[in-house]
């Protein structure tokens, strides 16, 4: 590993140009640190909010691309990156208009900025590969670094891509824990799901809806839509899972839930379902995809936690609101994880104690919200987005 790291920083005004769709005068200022290690190849890009030398905390995963993402068209960590951080900077914003955080968090919310670090790999260093060790001691260098040239603390917690290493033993959150400061452990699936589920309870309930009376369509059931499906479950909720594992399937088939392939998504999202919830990997809500729901008639609710879920979010949700259905950005349905995060860091580098069961917690308070924004949607006869609304019962309050 070299002593020194040069990374090549991007500034705002040349940031711009990689998401063009995705900024504009109310985007948030996104920097990039990109990091490019010689001899293997290894490319991590860490894109945040955080402006330089202000101390800021930048909040957001350690994503080590999956060989999915890395071989789609178009795939660039900087770009990957900037999109994610800008997602995760729509967390803290709903965090502050919810006014709903852990203790640590609300006292510092001030400080809180979007963040996000993608990591490339190259063949033999994934997680369980034999260079693995390597490529994690490769980005612990240009967490520390970038640290110290910008003046921000980076904090990450769970994300894609990680698992046991190549030793057997180690997990790789656990040797990034163990090494970086910034790098937390707790399995924010649990709270991150728990707020999807109580979202998406609010959202029914101002439709009139019970959610145990309700058809629910999962879109993904990895760590997060688990949560969701389990909560369904115990609510006795009738609940259509899609996922792209053909394990996973079979396991939900055996207990008795109606599973389907990601290529019978359309025939999932055009079926008689009251709302769908997106937790798959990212590009779940294509255009084709909101023609289908935007023609059925019977669902009305679509939320989530999915990152990246719509190639345009405006245009989605006009879509969405247009067919009279309320759309919850995914940001606001994943807002849990990144306040869980930011919690068990303030409570490490405090020295208290952390309990994840006040996160879980603080996850049951956003029925409320989202009921009162669905009945002010359906009064104001969908003329405005439910993020509107939302943020207009939020602001009386």
């Amino acid at each position: 590993m070299p002593s020194t790291l040069v990374p090549t920083v991007l500034n705002p005004p040349e940031t711009v140009p990689l998401l063009p769709a995705s900024t504009g005068p109310a985007a948030p200022p996104v920097w990039i640190y990109r990091y490019v290690e010689p001899e293997n190849g290894w490319r991590l890009s860490i894109a945040t909010c955080a402006a330089p030398d202000s101390g800021q905390l930048s909040l957001g995963g350690f994503r080590i691309a999956t060989e999915e993402r890395t071989e789609s068209p178009g795939f660039d960590t900087d770009r990957e990156a900037m999109g994610l951080a800008i997602g995760m900077e729509g967390k803290v914003q709903w965090s502050r208009v919810l006014g709903i955080a852990g203790p640590l968090a609300r006292r510092d919310m001030g400080r809180i900025v979007g963040g996000k670090c993608v990591l490339h790999p190259t063949p033999g260093s994934r997680i369980g590969q034999p260079v693995d060790r390597a490529m994690l001691d490769f980005a612990l260098a240009c967490f520390s670094d970038a640290e110290s040239r910008g003046g921000f603390r980076i904090t990450t917690g769970q994300d894609l891509g990680h698992g046991l290493m190549s030793d057997g033993v180690t997990t790789s959150l656990q040797y990034l824990s163990e090494r970086f400061t910034g790098c937390v452990v707790s399995d924010t699936s649990q709270p991150t799901g728990i707020g999807n589920f109580h979202l998406l309870r609010g959202m029914l309930r101002g439709e009139d809806i019970e959610v145990e009376a309700a058809t629910i369509g999962l879109i993904g059931c990895g760590n997060v839509g688990s949560r969701v499906l389990e909560r369904l479950r115990e609510c006795g909720t009738t609940v259509l899972v899609m996922d792209a594992s053909p394990r996973r399937r079979d396991e939900l088939a055996a207990l008795g839930i109606t599973t389907f392939a990601p290529d019978r998504k359309r025939e999932m999202l055009a079926a008689p379902i009251d709302a769908v919830v997106v937790n798959a990997a990212g590009g779940s809500l294509d255009l084709a995809a909101l023609e289908i729901l935007a023609r059925n008639a019977r669902c009305t609710v679509v939320c989530g936690s999915e990152n990246l879920a719509m190639p345009d979010g405006a245009v989605g949700a006009e879509v969405l609101r247009k067919a009279r259905k309320a759309y919850a950005p995914t940001e606001l349905g994943g807002m849990m994880g990144y306040l869980t995060a930011v919690e068990e860091f303030l409570a490490r580098i405090e020295g208290v104690p952390f309990d994840i069961g006040s996160m879980v917690d603080a996850a049951g308070l956003l029925t409320g919200p989202g009921e009162a924004g669905m009945r002010l949607l359906r009064e104001r006869d969908f003329a405005i987005t439910y993020e509107a609304a939302l943020r207009e019962v939020c602001s009386v309050s």
